[in-house]
């Protein structure tokens, strides 16, 4: 062994982590292996300085303002937040050179100003302790000159010319990604890209490119639609462009504002789409499929509608009495011939050009065909990939085949943001930089491009994919920034111009062209689904957890979910009937079979579900997510991959399932009069019948009549036609107010923390109820009864009317929440903030962060109302304010202003004749109001 004499303790000891320097450094005349050494330094170097990370892991205070940063007032920076490839435009918020809130990019066609809860969640996973630190060989810490190694050996892939090697992406809008795939192929040949989403869309493509012969996105104008048929589908919440969807959606269901669209809906199980729906139609999969089957050929074929369900035959008249007007939709979880099928009905309503239209994909596309992930198991399987580059994709979690195959893999690299399952199963883990952290690009679903800059110095260190890419083929290793400007070099020439996209957070001209293509001549028919099973499992993503990305981040664990409002967890979704022949309650515990895989979970009774239909929630019982979604929940994944009969057994056992359903409902004699609504035919009839003329508010008499003497008084209204329930108002207060978290057991005990809920109300029977969406947060009562009966006046009111709360007055007697009927007050229980492990400079610095034994409520984003009012004591302009709910809503249901000004939306708003107040009979006279839900059935259907 040679000789490392001479060099002090703690220097040898870091020497010898690297063998190769302890060589060259006991042999220092050795001047080939020397150069060597400094060759690969300097290589490795390159890798990891691309993005490179702040040594300490943090922020370190300004000794001197950067340019363009003032104390105490917000810079904003354009991007985007990337969900499985596709783009939404953000405006990324920042105190003194942090980002803290995420806002919606209005001039983005995909955002509109908007955003998902997903994106307003994107601070957390930033801020996440649990991502990545550092490279991983084998599970333990490697060094980045490791790495370097490693990688190197990708070049020299036994067999020649690239043989061998793979690279697994999820899809990939990306021009900088994409290119830096094609310049790995380019120098390797052999080598194969596979494209794989855990929860994918190779249908919805397969689907389109059959129908028109070619590559092709289809995409719906929900502005232009009169009548839609939605099958399973998730047009409103997940579907690419869903934003822009929405808000098109809900621009159309107020009669107040315009005339009204009708929307019938077939689902399996209650989605955003359903609930949203005038007439909604409970079937299997397999009844959905018969019913697009007896569709297709009475508008393809000409055949009247004969069988099927008794509604079919009024749907297919509305949509021949509307050609031109309108639309069907199909979800993805559907086969490509089926969805060809849509594709073809579509064209034969002759909507093209209107209600739809049909583009280039948004999605990169290679120049050899792209493989699927089977292709690639079937390989790994063979001994034929011999290397394999896995970028940001988590197969051995999803795929359990994947993770069977993956060790006969002789190297395998995983890039991803955090030690998950696939990094800690690959030999090597390098750390992926977060989104916020480095240069890139993305396109929206209609192809128009985002240049993302980087928010913030990466917190952890880290390498991008392209610029991994790029090493591995050889190329000299450049910054991310300039691999960006390479490929938009033609289209941003200029300084001015590439400074223009970053502002604007578009590239201009980059939208899809139009296709010309025509569809397919001869459309072979359509054959019914299968035959009913005795139990059908769908198994599909978490709303808030996705496929299982978001198991980490506490505040999408503890949102409630859409319709059955549970939290921490993901219960099987069984129907009534199932529940009542096998005697199940809430809670109660199940072995669910496919075949021989199985897993154990509780069940939840889900009203509005197809009888022999049970749902499983995937993205839950994640085993390497981070310290927060370890163990939570089951992992239903296996029971993908399960060949078989559906089987479910009680093993006799019940458990607590974390519930928000019953927490803070409001008591009243007629529910009806919580959530108002009626139909469009009534509506015409008596315009008033919901909202003015039923609120009896306005006409109570009041000795204690308080009339703000400010010139603001501040209010909300907002549309019950437009709530769709997504949640997004939630997460986006939550950000803004630096809301805690509680935990499992908290919300057990009826203590989460939310300002805003969603209240979701059900009218009629458990197998097919009406359901019903209701915002609920402090109502901001004139005559307010928390305020007198507040022993110590923490709660009291201003002159622009609003309630406010003094945190430092409050003594915890809870005596506000107990007289509050709305019940809209969070008490902490305990210091939930200082439990909670997000770092302090991720909280909004504007917001004051309450501790045990305080009270608190919705402020009307009172700091938002403050920076206004000083903007405009500054720049003599009026004040313009928009919480933070109202912000986030893609379909503009919320809106709030001063109630005073003549021209202000919300006061127009409040002078509809839907417009009512909740508990109007209590006299509380609250600022808060609704306009009643209108929903527009067919007449032939009423009955």
């Amino acid at each position: 062994m040679p000789s490392l004499k001479g060099i002090p303790g703690d220097e040898r000891d870091w020497i010898r982590r690297f063998p190769h320097l302890e060589q060259a450094l006991a042999h220092p005349l050795d001047r080939r292996r020397t150069l060597k050494l400094l060759a690969l330094a300097l290589a490795g170097g390159g890798l990891a300085g691309c993005d490179p990370g702040t040594p300490d892991r943090g922020f370190v205070s300004a000794v001197r303002a950067a340019p363009g940063v003032v104390p105490g007032r917000a810079n904003i920076y354009a991007s985007a937040h990337v969900r499985d490839g596709y783009a939404n435009g953000i405006l990324v918020t920042h105190q003194m050179g942090r980002p803290i809130k995420v806002e919606g990019n209005p001039g983005h066609p995909s955002s509109l100003g908007a955003t998902d809860l997903f994106a307003q969640a994107e601070i957390q996973d930033f801020y996440d302790p649990d991502r990545a630190s550092g490279p991983l060989h084998d599970g333990m810490p490697a060094a980045w000159q490791e790495v370097t190694t490693a990688l190197q050996a990708l070049r020299a892939v036994p067999g020649g010319a690239g043989a061998g090697l793979r690279v697994l992406t999820g899809t990939v809008t990306s021009p900088t990604l994409g290119a830096a795939v094609e310049a790995l192929l380019a120098a390797h040949p052999g080598a194969v890209w596979h494209r794989w989403d855990a929860i994918g869309r190779d249908a919805v493509r397969e689907g389109a490119a059959a129908a028109y012969g070619r590559p092709a996105m289809v995409i719906p104008d929900l502005r232009q639609v009169d009548v839609a048929l939605a099958v399973d589908s998730d047009l409103l919440d997940s579907a690419p462009g869903h934003l822009r969807h929405a808000r098109a959606f809900a621009g159309r269901r107020n009669p107040v504002r315009g005339p009204m669209s009708r929307l019938y809906a077939l689902e399996p199980t209650p989605g955003l789409t359903g609930v949203a729906a005038d007439h909604r139609f409970i079937a299997t999969p397999a009844g959905c499929e018969e019913v697009i089957g007896r569709l297709a050929a009475s508008l393809l074929h000409n055949e009247e509608p004969s069988g099927g369900p008794d509604w079919l035959r009024a749907v297919v008249d509305d949509l021949r009495a509307h050609r031109g007007r309108a639309l069907i939709h199909l979800g993805p979880d559907y086969g490509a011939r089926t969805h060809e099928a849509v594709h073809a009905m579509n064209e034969a309503l002759g909507g093209r050009g209107g209600v739809f239209d049909v583009f280039e994909p948004a999605e990169y596309r290679p120049a050899q065909p792209l493989s699927g992930l089977p292709d690639l198991m079937d390989d790994m399987e063979q001994g034929r990939v011999r290397a394999l580059l896995m970028l940001d994709v988590n197969p051995v979690y999803q795929v359990p085949r994947f993770a069977e195959a993956l060790p006969r893999v002789a190297l395998s690299v995983a890039l991803a943001d955090r030690p998950h399952e696939t990094a800690r199963a690959a030999r090597w883990h390098v750390p992926l930089v977060h989104g916020f952290e480095a240069w890139g690009d993305a396109r929206a679903d209609d192809g128009t491009a985002t240049i993302l800059q980087p928010q913030a110095m990466p917190l952890y260190g880290g390498a991008t994919a392209a610029a991994l890419l790029r090493f591995c083929a050889g190329d000299v290793v450049r910054p991310a920034r300039e691999l960006v400007l390479q490929v938009w070099r033609d289209r941003l020439a200029s300084e001015r111009d590439w400074r223009a996209a970053l502002a604007a957070g578009v590239v201009p001209g980059t939208a899809s062209a139009r296709l010309d293509a025509a569809i397919a001549p001869a459309m072979p028919r359509v054959l019914p689904g299968a035959g009913p099973a005795d139990l059908t499992l769908l198994l599909r993503p978490d709303p808030h957890l996705w496929d299982g990305r978001e198991a980490n981040n506490p505040w999408l664990q503890e949102l409630p979910r859409p319709l059955s409002k549970t939290v921490w967890g993901n219960p099987l979704l069984v129907p009534p009937d199932l529940a009542r022949s096998m005697g199940l309650r809430n809670g109660d515990e199940v072995a669910l079979f496919v075949g021989a895989r199985r897993a154990v979970l509780p069940v939840w009774v889900q009203p509005g579900q197809a009888a022999g239909c049970v749902v499983g929630l995937l993205g839950s019982g994640r085993w390497h997510a981070g310290e927060t979604g370890d163990g939570v929940g089951a992992d239903l994944y296996p029971l993908r991959d399960g060949v078989g009969a559906v089987r479910i057994v009680a093993t006799g056992r019940s458990v607590d399932v974390a519930c928000t359903e019953h927490h803070a409902t409001l008591v009243a004699d007629r529910p009806s009069d919580i959530v108002r609504h009626g139909t469009l035919a009534r509506f015409r009839q008596e315009p008033g019948f919901l909202g003015v003329a039923r609120n009896d508010a306005a006409s109570i008499a009041s000795l204690y009549r308080r009339d703000p003497g400010a010139p603001v008084a501040w209010g909300m209204s907002i549309d019950l036609n437009a709530c769709i329930g997504c949640n997004a108002c939630m997460t986006a207060c939550q950000a803004e107010n630096n809301v805690p978290v509680v935990g499992r057991d908290e919300v057990l005990r009826q203590r989460e923390m939310h300002w805003l809920r969603i209240d979701r109300a059900y009218e009629g029977t458990e197998e097919a109820p009406d359901t019903f969406f209701q915002p609920m947060l402090c109502m901001h009562c004139e005559q307010a009864p928390c305020e007198t009966v507040c022993p110590v006046g923490a709660t009291m009111h201003d002159s622009e009317g609003l309630n406010l709360m003094v945190y430092n007055r409050c003594v915890g007697t809870k005596f506000c929440s107990n007289n509050c009927p709305y019940k809209v007050r969070r008490f902490n229980y305990f210091a939930f903030a200082e439990q909670e492990r997000r770092p302090p400079v991720s909280r909004n610095p504007d917001v004051s962060v309450r501790g045990r034994g305080v009270m608190e409520k919705c402020t009307f984003c009172v700091q938002r109302i403050a920076q206004a009012r000083i903007a405009a004591d500054r720049d003599g302009v009026a004040e313009q304010v928009a919480t933070a709910c109202q912000a986030a809503c893609p379909t503009q249901a919320i809106t709030f202003g001063d109630i005073n000004d003549p021209d202000a939306a919300v006061r127009h708003r409040k002078a509809s004749p839907l417009t009512y107040a909740v508990l109007s009979e209590q006299g509380t006279r609250p600022r808060v109001t609704y306009e009643a839900r209108i929903r527009n059935p067919n007449p032939a259907l009423e009955t």
